[in-house]
């Protein structure tokens, strides 16, 4: 391989790394808002390296690595290595703060944490403090507001919880975990009953998501009505559907800035009695419903009912509902209906945009839902009738007595065969 195949290799290297650590930054920030944040970044790796660089010169005959130096030395040989590398640069950073380190981190976790990198860029100033490079150093990094709400709030997951009643799918879930690379030290799934004998009451989650039975049995106890996570809504759901159970449970379990997504058969829509009352609670009174989306009939294994999707917020700021009609958005499959990526894409971009969208989606003001008796059918909000040609009824007439003639002509013409074989 040629040295400029070697550099296109490694651009190519650092762009997909700059990257994966700027979506790791983003949150909700808009791209063009972004653009300090690439830059800083960008400058920060430049500053980095110049560090790894000195250091490498200063212990190259020692024949140990910067980071080895660290860990092998107190504090008072650090801070010595330390100043000669300021008094050369201006700045000093420690292996942990790297550029090189924050890279290797997100290749084996896939994750990374913002606090770290603003640890690291405010021990860049702090490092060049009483120094002739402090004027320099100080407020370079300041349009780089890590603190920024916009942001993401810390890593894209560190730590997983769930819970799961039967034996197997708990067992698939602990499988499903280490085949997609989350260690065992970063999740924990609890055996149980998660209405019965919830497991992590002391939790609060930034993400919860779940596809739990549909309209299953459960014991719907009245001392579920002094429980925390039912109490709110005035009435349990009903004990042959606990559909609104999970919803009640988990979005007890929703952090204040949370997003939940559930998938749900579309009876949760408008089934009346307590379900209507909890249903209501849940929009009216802490307008935590932000999407209902309508998927396709026979998507998932075992069932071949038409699902939802209800993602639900708290702290929103709007009180309007996005109705998203996906149901006929789907390829046949020889046993299940397919959703494809590109279906997915138009469900995710619909979601983003929330805005009206001619027989797919309808942003719903709350007026609307009151006028419906908080009944969340899809069709009632979303038109996806389609208008079917007009109907000629003098042509169909006609094309109707020309059928009637030729069947009489036909019948007359067979009389004359079973006549001659003597049939009647």
């Amino acid at each position: 391989m040629s040295t400029s195949d070697i550099q296109k290799v490694q651009q190519a290297q650092l762009h997909s790394t700059l990257w994966d650590m700027a979506n790791n930054l983003r949150g909700s920030m808009e791209a063009y808002e972004f653009k300090s944040y690439i830059l800083g970044l960008i400058f920060y790796r430049y500053l980095s390296e110049k560090v790894e660089k000195n250091a490498h010169l200063l212990l190259k005959d020692d024949n140990i690595s910067f980071e080895d130096f660290y860990a092998d030395n107190d504090e008072d040989v650090r801070n010595d290595f330390s100043s000669d590398i300021v008094e050369s640069l201006g700045y000093f950073i420690a292996p942990q703060y790297l550029f090189s380190h924050f890279t290797k981190v997100l290749k084996e976790t896939n994750s990374f944490d913002i606090e770290e990198l603003d640890k690291a860029i405010s021990a860049i100033s702090e490092s060049s403090l009483g120094t002739q490079s402090q004027h320099d150093f100080e407020g370079l990094f300041d349009d780089m507001d890590l603190k920024s709400t916009k942001l993401g709030k810390e890593t894209k997951v560190t730590y997983y919880y769930g819970q799961e009643k039967t034996a197997t799918t708990y067992n698939l879930a602990r499988m499903n975990m280490l085949l997609h690379n989350i260690q065992y030290q970063h999740f924990e799934i609890a055996n149980g009953d998660t209405l019965e004998e919830p497991a992590f009451m002391d939790k609060k989650f930034s993400a919860v998501v779940a596809n739990p039975p549909y309209s299953a049995k459960w014991s719907a106890d009245k001392k579920f009505l002094e429980d925390e996570r039912f109490s709110p809504y005035g009435k349990l759901a009903p004990s042959s559907k606990a559909d609104f159970a999970f919803v009640c449970h988990m979005l007890n379990s929703l952090d204040e800035d949370g997003t939940m997504a559930v998938v749900l058969p579309h009876g949760v829509l408008f089934r009346g009695s307590a379900e209507e009352q909890i249903r209501k609670v849940i929009i009216r009174d802490y307008n935590y419903l932000d999407t209902v989306i309508g998927l396709p009939a026979n998507l998932f294994y075992g069932t071949s009912i038409p699902t939802c999707i209800l993602v639900f917020k708290k702290n929103r700021p709007n009180k309007d509902i996005l109705f998203i009609d996906a149901s006929k958005e789907f390829d046949k499959g020889k046993n299940q209906n397919l959703i494809t990526d590109e279906h997915i894409h138009k469900i995710i971009e619909t979601y983003k945009n929330r805005q009206d969208v001619e027989k797919y989606a309808h942003v719903a003001t709350i007026e609307e839902i009151e006028e419906n008796d908080y009944n969340l059918n899809i069709p009632r909000y979303v038109d996806t009738f389609e208008e079917e040609e007009p109907v000629d009824l003098q042509a169909e007439f006609a094309t109707l007595t020309k059928l009637q003639n030729e069947s009489q002509n036909i019948d007359e013409e067979l009389d004359k065969y079973f006549h001659e074989l003597g049939l009647k």
